[in-house]
């Protein structure tokens, strides 16, 4: 196999011992993500299912760390990290760094890094892996929802079948980023909307402090510019809290290669708005559209 400094091979490179993997290619014409997916019932013969997205190719191990983790029947689907390429563009590294940084994922930095292994009950179908029967069993994603068709059938297995799903940091995929800024932001953009409309649909999923916190922090900036009008104390802490924000930033800005910098730092702050902003639009939409 061609040698690789990140443990990878391409997907037209495959091979085995007798050489080239077959791969089959099934058109399915214009239909949502979930759909296209949900055809591996009817052509793959396997008892796993390996779901990776189109910009994203697997380390070498990677189905093989993945299905150790199934010799646990309680264990129904597996999901990894998706890390940013060091092959990557600088504004596809930098976006890279957004979504890997603790200001923007907090609690999720594991599936942008590789981290401890742990138990989750949402997990992105970038790199997931279910069993046949679980899948077969759900009827699917069965939904025209794009993003959030993981978060749709993750609630299934974890509260409808009472599964388990893990995440574990060896089932490592490398995913191409969508390069600052708004290719980036738009991206942002759709995951918030979806989230917050999900709070009212998958509460058990959604429902949680931490996708709150940028539409917080915008109704704060908001409130303290308002207040520091009347106030000279409300000024004063106002713009602490901003120097301290920005401060913060800037800190989780610093990357070993010094040109991601002045990309990261913008780009930290405008996924904290765009994420706030389309979150609040989800948690008013009466429906969305994909639904």
């Amino acid at each position: 196999m061609p040698d690789s400094s990140e443990g990878i091979v391409p997907a037209e490179a495959i091979t085995n011992k007798k050489g080239i993997v077959p791969i089959k290619v099934i058109p399915t014409g214009p239909v949502s993500p979930a759909h296209k997916r949900d055809a591996a019932l009817a052509y793959a013969k396997g008892q796993i299912l390996a779901f990776i997205d189109d910009d994203a190719y697997p380390a070498r191990d990677w189905l093989k760390q993945a299905v150790k983790n199934f010799s646990d029947p309680t264990i129904a689907a597996v999901g990894g990290p998706a890390v940013t390429p060091s092959a990557d563009s600088l504004r596809q590294k930098a976006g890279g760094c957004v979504y890997s940084s603790l200001l923007v994922s907090g609690g999720f930095i594991y599936r942008y890094l590789p981290k401890k292994t742990r138990y989750v009950d949402d997990y992105p179908s970038c790199n997931f892996l279910v069993r046949r029967s679980i899948f077969e069993q759900l009827g699917g994603f069965n939904t025209e929802f794009w993003p959030g068709e993981d978060t749709k059938l993750c609630l299934k297995i974890t509260k409808d079948l009472g599964k388990e799903i893990i995440y574990d940091p060896a089932v490592l995929v490398f995913h191409h980023r969508r390069p600052l800024f708004i290719p980036h932001l738009k991206q942002i953009a759709n995951y918030a909307l979806h989230r917050g409309y999900f709070v009212k649909r998958y509460p058990q999923t959604s429902l949680k402090l931490p996708y709150f916190v940028p539409t917080l922090f915008i109704l704060a900036l908001i409130a303290g510019a308002a207040l520091s009008l009347y106030s000279q104390l409300f000024r004063a802490i106002y713009f602490f809290c901003l120097i301290l924000y920005l401060s913060l930033v800037f800190i989780f800005s610093i990357s070993k290669e010094l040109r991601l910098i002045p990309l990261v730092f913008p780009g930290i702050i405008l996924t904290h708005l765009a994420y706030g902003f389309y979150f609040s639009k989800g948690l008013l939409t009466k429906k969305l559209r994909d639904e």
